[in-house]
């Protein structure tokens, strides 16, 4: 009798862990993290986990993030901060061959890239939550360091404050290119942060490729994403207002970052400077000196808008190693 109820208490155990991995997530514990209560749609199976703050579609083939959520509201991060705890974990809640390990990460060559940002997090628990490794993607080091901490991650934190009301954001990442660790941790080839405005009936999307020097483009729509991710997000939209995704609306420029003198970006540059809607290029550096002036003849000579050129040291910021030789040309838009 004894043996036949540890049978069923294993089939039951075995039950409950099979049965969320689905690509139908139910979320029920945390449904106000969604945009009226609507879940997304996507065919990836995953696994729904609801945290104190955000919740997670995790990928049990990846072991990342298909995508996280958050429900901000700008008291929320106003407040005091709680200490920020670094303890990263392994999620206990997930099947022993579905987690990502800390032994996967280390010696990868690859950071462990909070999808929800530690930063966001406005409560203790919540913010020891955000360090597991369920919340983690591998991501390339000084990718996540510079570009998505600075470019991305506070530029929508200030945007929340600012913004007086409650957004909704969607982080996640898609493609393949390889993986790391014995669990074979999926590393993407893009990631993407989603906002969504309800009072403003707005939503755009940052887009950065998952690589060391990956330069930083203006956002991207919500139907873009939409494409590019296969994820319907549900957004109540009535209809998206014209260049929604026009960088003007978030900041009214964009990054691109050199190491070296590369022909791709500065023609990139130089095509968005013959639309006629770039209004002045700032050319922003350190220690290479050489490679500013040298963007800046090539830039001055071929676009007829004005050029300035910034000697400017970075502040000392201990989460961020800036690399003091890297070249910033901010492209700022009519």
């Amino acid at each position: 009798m004894q043996s036949t109820l540890k049978s069923v208490a294993r089939l039951l155990i075995l039950g409950a862990l099979v049965s969320p991995l689905t690509a139908y997530a139910l979320f029920e514990q945390c449904l106000d993290f969604f945009p009226k209560q609507v879940i997304p749609s996507t065919t990836e199976q995953g696994r729904d986990l609801c945290f104190d703050d955000f919740a997670i579609y995790y990928s049990p083939r990846d072991k990342k993030p298909i995508y996280t959520v958050e429900h901000l509201h700008p008291g929320d991060l106003l407040g005091k901060h709680p200490r920020r705890s670094n303890q990263f974990y392994e999620e206990a809640r997930l099947p022993a061959n579905e987690r990502a390990l800390l032994s996967d990460y280390r010696g990868s060559g690859y950071d462990r890239g909070h999808n929800v940002p530690a930063g966001d997090m406005f409560t203790a628990n919540g913010m020891a939550q955000s360090f597991s490794l369920a919340n983690m993607m591998p991501q390339a080091p000084r990718n996540n360091q510079g570009i998505w901490a600075k470019n991305v991650e506070e530029p929508t934190r200030q945007y929340a404050k600012r913004s007086g009301h409650e957004l909704f954001i969607f982080t996640g990442s898609v493609g393949n290119q390889g993986s790391i660790g014995r669990s074979h941790i999926t590393i993407p080839s893009s990631l993407f942060k989603l906002i969504y405005d309800p009072a403003k009936n707005r939503a755009w999307a940052y887009w950065v490729d998952n690589t060391n020097d990956a330069p930083m483009m203006p956002p991207i729509s919500y139907s873009e994403l939409l494409e590019k991710t296969h994820i319907d997000f549900h957004l109540p939209l009535n209809q998206e207002p014209e260049n929604s995704q026009s960088p003007h609306k978030v900041g009214g420029w964009y990054p691109v970052f050199f190491d070296r003198d590369s022909p791709e970006k500065l023609q990139a540059i130089l095509s968005r400077a013959q639309t006629g809607h770039v209004r002045q290029i700032e050319i922003k550096y350190d220690r290479n000196t050489e490679l500013a002036q040298q963007l800046a003849k090539q830039l001055g000579a071929a676009a007829n808008i004005p050029i300035a050129l910034i000697q400017a040291t970075p502040p000392n910021f201990s989460a961020i190693q800036y690399d003091r030789n890297r070249v910033s040309v901010l492209v700022h838009l009519q």
